[in-house]
């Protein structure tokens, strides 16, 4: 059984142009024979896994996974037994209730800051930079901020939601460079402590809270790195609690991961390791969930950005790990292996990065949106 396991996927990674223990940056090199069987038996999930016990090295990761991919070796492995209970349990549960949201975000976003701190920009962005003009990682990520702010046409005195708030970035941007007046929610306590203290003296307030237990009226609402969050089952509930809080002309954006294929899951090993509960949405679950109230103003896809924002992450974060000894180094492994097969999604162009401004149905200007 483990030497079939081995010749298929041998034969698999050859397909894809993917060397065996040789030289080459992107050659596997397999320090334990139970790789192959825990691969074609587990798929990602054992892929990763293995990587994080050590039996694998690669010195680009990102690039084999992006042949991986690109070359259709992982859709020729069978789904095995594990993989079908999540797909199971994702069809027939709700995995983003209120009390199961929260969980899954402090699983994440509440690991720690001092990770954060040192691997996102001075900004704390922990979302796709644009890099359209940008030279560095800081200026990728101020451009993303005003091309938001742009696109939600902001003016001084407006109120914004940022559902989803993160560590505040946004909405201290908003405030300092728009003149708005800001409301940001996230459910994990890590980030609303940092972000209180990093909108001190702005009239940006930060709450602890579930977006479905939001009130009040809004001139503009975005979201940034939310929707992957929110789960199908939740998406038209998420849009209608927008319906209630959007003022009748106003604006609303949402900056999202998307998939091309619509799901109910996502990949085990993120499932488990990183998003428990995460789905990327497609654009048809999107649609969908928006129908028949929301008009679709812009979509505007700029996935490839991800990659390089993505690697200037690992690059910060290698840097620096011996500051941070409380993750130890099969976390440090795991947190690379997110890192750099995230960056291979988006270069094999698997995912996508999307950002879609709406408005309530209506009469309204027309809507033109800048770039």
């Amino acid at each position: 059984m483990a030497d079939k396991a081995k010749t298929f996927a041998l034969s698999l990674l050859a397909k894809c142009d993917i060397p065996v223990n040789t030289s080459d940056a992107h050659s596997l090199r397999v320090h334990d024979e139970r790789l192959w069987s825990r691969v074609i038996s587990q798929r990602q999930l054992g892929l990763g896994e293995a990587y994080m016990d050590g039996w694998w090295d690669c010195d680009r990761i990102d690039e084999m996974l992006t042949r991986i991919i690109v070359g259709g070796a992982d859709a020729a492995v069978k789904k095995g037994p594990k993989l079908a209970v999540l797909a199971t349990k994702s069809w027939l549960m709700n995995r983003q209730t209120q009390s199961k949201a929260k969980l899954n975000a402090q699983h994440h976003y509440d690991i720690g800051n001092d990770l954060y701190e040192r691997m996102l920009g001075s900004r704390m962005v922990y979302s796709c930079a644009y890099w359209k003009t940008a030279r560095h990682l800081d200026e990728a990520q101020e451009h993303k901020l005003d091309l938001i702010c742009r696109k939600l046409q902001l003016e001084p005195g407006m109120t914004l939601l940022d559902i989803g708030s993160g560590w505040g970035g946004l909405l201290n941007f908003a405030a300092t460079k728009y003149g708005v007046k800001g409301v940001g929610i996230s459910p994990a306590s890590n980030q609303v402590s940092l972000a209180r203290q990093r909108c001190e003296g702005l009239p940006v307030e930060i709450k602890q809270m579930d977006y479905r237990d939001l009130s009040g009226s809004f001139d503009r609402i975005v979201s940034v790195g939310m929707m992957e969050h929110v789960g199908p089952k939740n998406l038209r509930t998420f849009f209608d609690t927008c319906d209630g809080l959007l003022t009748a002309d106003g604006v609303m954006l949402h900056h999202t991961i998307g998939s091309l294929v619509s799901k109910q899951h996502t990949d085990a090993f993120y499932d488990r390791y990183i998003f428990p509960g995460g789905v990327i949405p497609s654009l048809a679950q999107f649609n969908r969930a928006a129908e028949p109230n929301w008009v679709v103003e812009d979509v505007h896809n700029f996935g490839p950005d991800y990659d390089l924002t993505l690697l200037e992450w690992e690059k910060n974060i290698s840097a620096r790990w011996s500051e941070i000894p409380a993750y130890d180094e099969r976390f440090r492994r795991m947190w690379e292996y997110y890192l750099l097969s995230s960056a291979a999604g988006f270069r094999s162009r698997s995912l996508q990065l999307w950002q879609v401004v709406m408005r309530k149905r209506g009469r309204a200007r027309r809507y033109d949106a800048p770039r």
